[in-house]
């Protein structure tokens, strides 16, 4: 059973859509505003939240960019009525990890908080027993925390989860459509560009220059890298 909320000024969608992932055996939360939303998402507690891109009072584009913050970021399927590929982009980079336009069914709605949760709980495969220690960067998989030169950084689970997946094989090139997959996972519809903008935020939070990496190196033409492979 996970714990859901869902943001979504409709009530009837958001009535709907509560009542197919309750049948789903989840416990589910709804509130009808961008402010409530807000609140309740910073609240913490939620495994998944669905949430609508237009709300009154807030957006749910501000509300990802809000959580996306603070460490314990929940996974989020964001809604829609707009289909245009730039709010699909925006969604994606600010911090969602997924996207469903409406009108949709409630069996495809379930289908995707079924794979968004799944990807939560999964443990990579062939996981280290312990940490991962290269030039004062310091992972820890089975706690997920980092720390760089002794000091915690708080990254995003999308951010944990792409810096692990680059850690766990140094010196090897990934393309952009791999990390897609093995990060974001297989059928995700999303952006190339969407790795190209974590990668950014994530060199924010650890490098000491994000603009000369030493963790992850970028391979111009192909993809990304974990720089080194010593120990």
């Amino acid at each position: 059973m996970a714990r859901i909320l869902i943001v979504e000024d409709d009530r009837e969608i958001a009535a709907l859509a509560a009542a197919q992932l309750e049948r789903a055996g989840h416990a589910v939360r709804v509130v009808h505003d961008g402010e409530a939303g807000l609140a309740e998402a910073l609240e913490g507690g939620h495994d998944l939240l669905v949430l609508d891109v237009m709300l009154p009072g807030v957006s749910g584009f501000e509300i990802v960019e809000r959580l996306r913050r603070r460490p314990g970021y929940p996974r989020v399927l964001m809604l829609t009525a707009r289909a245009e590929e730039v709010d699909r982009v925006l969604g994606l980079e600010l911090g969602a990890d997924d996207y469903l336009t409406k009108p949709f069914s409630l069996r495809e709605l379930e289908a995707r908080v079924r794979a968004l949760l799944r990807r939560g709980v999964a443990a990579p495969e062939a996981e280290p027993a312990g940490r991962l220690v290269y030039r004062g960067l310091e992972i820890d998989p089975a706690a997920r925390r980092v720390r760089v030169g002794g000091r915690p950084v708080n990254l995003t689970a999308r951010e944990f989860d792409l810096l692990f997946e680059l850690a766990r094989h140094p010196g090897r090139v990934y393309t952009r459509a791999e990390l897609l997959e093995r990060v974001w996972g297989a059928g995700f519809e999303g952006y190339e560009h969407t790795v190209n903008s974590h990668i950014n935020r994530l060199r924010a939070k650890i490098e000491p220059d994000a603009k000369n990496p030493v963790y992850v190196e970028t391979v111009w033409g192909v993809g990304y890298r974990f720089g080194g492979g010593e120990g």
